[in-house]
């Protein structure tokens, strides 16, 4: 998930209500950066184990009614629910709790594009899950992006990102372009250049009001996360500058940014969720995740009015993963927790219900969306676009400071070309000097 991405997470979901508290020597993971933690049960005591989940974005637990349903199988649990709208605010609190051994929740999800930095730097700080658990019940490479080079696997996955586009097929009626989603994606397919020439037809009769895509940001990663380099080669080594996949992301999203076809919104934020609600923008990258936020943020206005079409190329954008830190009070109760929501019937539950598309193969010939979510996205066949897009994603290398680094290119660089009126060249200069600072040069 999530996003990211969730998810994404990602976007993405991706990817978004509540958060970790500041104070990390206190102890205490219940408090929420924008006032909405949410969970099962309470956490007054009376004899019960409350659990705490710290997670980033939407992860669909609570929604799915896992929660609920954990809590009726265990009458001795109860569990709440820590959420960080943004993992690049999320995963810097918990490095420094998981560096203090203390104030962490019992169980902490991880987005992929930390895992890396987790395994390598953090693996002592959480329990080793796969003592625990029947690995093969997840994707291989799933496990392998969280199992620390003595074999340790310090995280479950939860789900991954593969790609579409959603569309508001109204406003692209309105604007003269093809609405069908099978006809959509042939006209694109294979060139993220075609997605962006067709941006430009969009605004030729956009209606009033309305952009194209939400943000340069959103393409950049759409086409990254479909490129087989990224910030990374294989022997670990940072070759984000010179990577072939990081320039024609970046490349697309300055003909995103130098254009009239862009909202200009930074995801995530409450302008974008706002985006959603009031219809300002046409498109959007869409992973798997996403599918319950745009649901959520775009609300019954929104109902028949979103498709989903095939993205130009597959990618996989967020995915997560959730593990149990060493310094948790409660860490047996933690891992069957975390064994339980991972487990393919619960990722089956959570796809049902927003369409965060398992990491656990058991799970895909049982997979249906809830009649309210595909009615909501015109009965799009999700199942089979998100499915299809699963088989072709290309293998992706992450490193340490993955997450930090798209941060610096999309926050910054992206930003300064697409709201400050920068040249590329300068964003790209302002991103550079950002990611030197992150790799200590």
């Amino acid at each position: 998930m999530r996003t990211t991405t969730r998810r994404s997470h990602r976007l993405l979901a991706l990817a978004a209500v509540a958060a970790l508290t500041t104070g990390v020597l206190a102890g205490c993971a219940g408090d929420s950066d924008d006032g909405d933690s949410s969970g099962s049960g309470n956490n007054s005591g009376g004899g019960k184990t409350t659990l705490t989940v710290g997670t980033f974005g939407v992860f669909g637990y609570k929604q799915a009614g896992l929660y609920d349903e954990y809590t009726k199988l265990h009458p001795d649990i109860t569990i709440k629910e820590n959420v960080t709208t943004r993992t690049d605010v999320y995963w810097p609190k918990v490095l420094t709790r998981l560096q203090a051994g203390s104030g962490t929740d019992d169980i902490q999800a991880i987005e992929v594009g930390n895992i890396t930095e987790a395994v390598q730097t953090q693996g002592s700080k959480f329990v080793d899950l796969g003592k625990d658990v029947d690995k093969s019940q997840w994707l291989d490479w799933k496990n392998a992006q969280a199992t620390t080079a003595d074999g340790k696997l310090i995280g479950l996955g939860t789900d991954i990102g593969p790609m579409a586009i959603c569309y508001r097929k109204d406003l692209f009626q309105k604007a003269g372009l093809e609405t069908d989603r099978t006809k959509l994606a042939a006209q694109w397919k294979g060139d993220w250049n075609k997605y962006v020439d067709l941006g430009k037809q969009y605004m030729k009769k956009a209606p009033s009001g309305t952009k194209f895509v939400d943000s340069a940001s959103s393409v950049y990663n759409a086409v990254l996360n479909g490129e087989s380099e990224r910030y990374y080669d294989k022997s670990g080594k940072v070759v984000w500058d010179k990577s072939s996949g990081v320039k024609n992301a970046w490349d697309v999203a300055m003909s995103v940014a130098t254009s009239n076809m862009s909202a200009k919104l930074k995801q995530f934020d409450k302008p974008w969720d706002q985006g959603y609600a009031n219809a300002s923008f046409a498109t959007v990258a869409c992973p798997a995740w996403m599918i319950g936020y745009i649901q959520e943020k775009s609300g019954d206005a929104g109902k028949g009015k979103w498709d989903v079409a095939a993205a130009p190329t597959a990618g996989n954008w967020g995915g997560a993963f959730i593990g149990v830190p060493t310094a948790g009070k409660h860490q047996k109760e933690a891992i069957e927790l975390a064994k339980w929501l991972t487990a393919p019937e619960q990722q089956a539950k959570v796809f049902a219900k927003q369409a965060s598309f398992p990491s656990a193969p058991a799970a895909y010939s049982t997979l249906k969306p809830a009649p309210a979510t595909t009615e909501f996205f015109s009965n799009a066949p999700i199942t089979q676009i998100f499915s299809d897009a699963a088989k072709t994603i290309p293998a992706q290398v992450f490193g340490v400071k993955d997450q930090p680094i798209n941060t610096a290119l999309t926050d910054i660089g992206i930003l300064q070309v697409e709201q400050k009126g920068k040249s590329p060249e300068q964003g790209w200069d302002a991103a550079t000097n950002e990611i030197k600072d992150v790799l200590g040069q």
